[in-house]
């Protein structure tokens, strides 16, 4: 028995499927295939009852408390003038229910979509294998037995394929997807790009303004 057994359908000694463990934890809660720990499947339900329980929350608690703040002065600064100018904004508790219903459909979409955008890493793989299936097939396990020339010549083939194919451009398309999976889906979570705009300190503006 092996010793890394904590359960499911396998003996534990083979390496499990991240990408099908984390499609059954919303299509099969609380069923692993092959646990990484004991007690796996409770976790994985624990998480999905608070993603879904974070629903209500956004909907409804979230506006509730944004209404019960004080008053808050939004100020309006005009870069050519040497006063700000102060307006009061007020807003009642429907218009912040409605807000808040948009941004929370908003929300969920989102993250379905950005989640689904992950599983083509997985796409990329699964290709990945099926290439090197074929080329081992064809260029190798097809010479084998003709003789030792189309042997040699076959390998050649492998391994220029492989390296071509299988190494730089599948790493470099991976590499690819990866990043755009961070700056689009993962980035878009938490930054807006709404702060102050960054401005160097430059000797040669502060002499021109000084002069003016």
């Amino acid at each position: 028995k092996c010793n890394l057994d904590f359960g499911g359908s396998g003996d534990g000694c083979q390496p499990p499927n991240l990408i099908t463990t984390l499609i059954n934890i919303a299509l099969q809660p609380g069923t692993v295939d092959e646990p990484l720990y004991y007690g796996q499947g409770g976790v994985q339900l624990v998480l999905l009852l608070i993603a879904f329980g974070s629903i209500p929350v956004l909907l409804l608690v979230k506006p509730y408390f944004l209404s019960q703040r004080s008053y808050r002065a939004v100020v309006h600064v005009d870069e050519n003038a040497e006063a700000a100018e102060e307006d009061h904004e007020e807003h009642s508790f429907g218009e912040i229910l409605i807000h808040q219903a948009i941004e929370t459909i908003e929300f969920v979409l989102g993250m379905v979509s950005n989640t689904a955008s992950y599983l083509r890493l997985w796409a990329l793989s699964l290709a990945h294998s099926e290439l090197a299936t074929v080329f081992w097939d064809k260029a190798m396990l097809s010479t084998l037995n003709v003789n030792w020339f189309a042997t040699y010549i076959g390998f050649i083939i492998f391994a220029g394929v492989t390296l071509g194919v299988l190494l730089m451009m599948d790493v470099l398309e991976c590499f690819l997807h990866a990043l755009r999976l961070h700056w689009v889906e993962f980035q878009n979570k938490f930054y807006a790009a709404d702060g102050i705009r960054f401005n160097p300190y430059s000797f040669k503006n502060t002499i021109k303004e000084s002069k003016t």
